[in-house]
C-alpha cells in the first residue's frame, strides 16, 4: 500500500511544482510553499519515512495489485502528513487504522464466525463422547458374548457341512459300498455253514442265500460302474 505511495511521489518529481494541483494531499499541504513536505519530495524524504518503519514492516509478503493500491490511495488521500508519518512509525496507530478498513472488518467477521463454528463443533464432539464410550462398550460386550456364540455356531455348521460333503463324496460312497459287499459276503458264508451244520433246511437256505447273493451282485455292479465312470 505504502510502496505505491512512494512510487507515486517519485514519478511526480520530474514535473516540478506544476503537478501540485493534481496531488491527493490536502490543499493546505500541496499549495503551501512553506509546507514541511513539498509536493515533489526527494529521495531523502522518502528514505526518512522508510527508516521510521518498524523492522517487521520492511519485508513485503506479496506484490500489491493496482486495485489494492487504488483502494489504499482512496483511504489515505484525506490523511494529513503527520497522520501518514504516524501510520508509518507507530505500529499501534497502523493496526488501529487497519482494523477500521471495511475489507479487514469483513475478514475479521468471517474469522470470528469460523472460530465460533469450530468451537461449537468441538463442543458437540465433546458432548457426544459419553455416547461414543457407551457404544464402544456395547460393541465390546457383543464381540465377547453374542459374537462368540454366533462364531461357535458357525463353526459347528461348517463342520457339519464338511462331514456331509465327505459322506456323500464319490470316494466315501464306494468305500461304503465295498463294506456292504463284504458284509453280504460274510452273511452268505454264515447261511452256507448253517446248511452244512443242519441248522436250517434246504428251503430256508435257498430263500436266504438267493436274497443275499442278489444284493451282493447288485452292489458289485454299482461299484464297478462307479469305478468305470468316476463322478467329478
Amino acid at each position: 500500500m505504502f510502496k505505491f505511495w512512494n512510487s507515486h511521489e517519485q514519478q511526480a518529481q520530474p514535473h516540478g511544482q506544476a503537478d501540485s494541483s493534481h496531488s491527493w494531499y490536502p490543499p493546505s499541504v500541496a499549495g503551501s510553499p512553506n509546507s514541511s513536505l513539498p509536493a515533489t519530495p526527494s529521495n531523502n524524504a522518502s528514505n526518512s519515512f522508510n527508516s521510521q518503519r518498524p523492522a517487521e514492516w520492511s519485508h513485503s509478503h506479496s506484490p500489491v495489485s493496482p486495485a489494492e493500491a487504488a483502494g489504499g490511495i482512496a483511504l489515505l488521500k484525506d490523511k494529513s502528513v503527520d497522520e501518514l508519518r504516524k501510520l508509518l512509525s507507530d505500529k499501534d496507530a497502523y493496526n488501529q487504522f487497519l482494523q477500521s478498513v471495511d475489507q479487514v472488518k469483513i475478514q475479521n467477521n468471517i474469522r470470528d464466525e469460523l472460530r465460533k463454528e469450530t468451537l461449537q463443533l468441538a463442543r458437540n464432539n465433546l458432548d457426544k463422547e459419553p455416547q461414543i464410550i457407551e457404544l464402544r462398550n456395547q460393541c465390546r460386550i457383543i464381540r465377547t458374548t453374542e459374537l462368540a456364540v454366533a462364531q461357535e455356531k458357525l463353526n459347528e455348521l461348517a463342520r457339519q457341512k464338511d462331514e456331509t460333503l465327505k459322506f456323500y463324496s464319490p470316494a466315501s460312497f464306494m468305500h461304503r459300498l465295498q463294506d456292504a459287499m463284504n458284509k453280504t459276503e460274510e452273511e452268505s458264508e454264515i447261511v452256507n455253514r448253517q446248511l452244512h451244520d443242519g441248522e436250517i433246511d434246504i428251503g430256508t437256505f435257498v430263500q436266504k442265500y438267493k436274497k443275499l447273493r442278489t444284493s451282493y451282485h447288485r452292489q458289485a455292479l454299482i461299484l464297478l460302474a462307479a469305478k468305470t465312470y468316476p463322478i467329478g
